[in-house]
This record gives C-alpha cells, structure tokens and sequence, in this order.
C-alpha cells in the first residue's frame, strides 16, 4: 500500500475518497512515507452500541477473508502454517 504526503491529500481529497468508496481499498496519508492516517470506506451498518473500530472491524470486510478458514484449528493445521 503506497503512503501518499499530507501535502498531496489535502490537493486531491475528493479524489481520495471516491477511490476509497469506488474501489474499497485503503489509503495511507503521512509525511516522508511515514503512514500517520488511514482512510477507508465507512462501514455500511454502524452500531451505536459499540465503539468506532468495532464497527469498522465488523461491518467494513476488513475480516471477509476469514470466511473461508475453518472455525477451530488442530495443533497439526497450526504446525503446518506456522512452523
């Protein structure tokens, strides 16, 4: 994911975030390819009940991945993985 300037954002903002909403990527906003903000899309339900990155976390498809992974993993599936 490319860091785009503080400088260069603020210029094309618009741009920005019809590219976040158009295409559901993300974008990092920093200063010397130090990423100090993220932008993503809004997620499309909001519970009030809980906090903002809940939300995001929940509604967005951040976790969509995991769809396809299994619910409990054996010692064996973990080995292979990660040893």
């Amino acid at each position: 994911m490319k860091t785009i300037s503080t400088t260069n954002a603020r210029k094309i903002f618009g741009k920005l975030i019809e590219s976040v909403y158009r295409d559901n990527s993300a974008i990092l906003i920093g200063k010397r390819n130090v990423p100090e903000a993220v932008l993503i899309k809004f997620p499309s339900e909001f519970n009030s009940c809980v906090d903002e990155i809940t939300n995001i976390n929940a509604y967005s498809g951040s976790f969509d991945f995991l769809a396809k992974e299994p619910e409990i993993y054996s010692r064996k599936d973990i080995k292979k993985s990660y040893a």
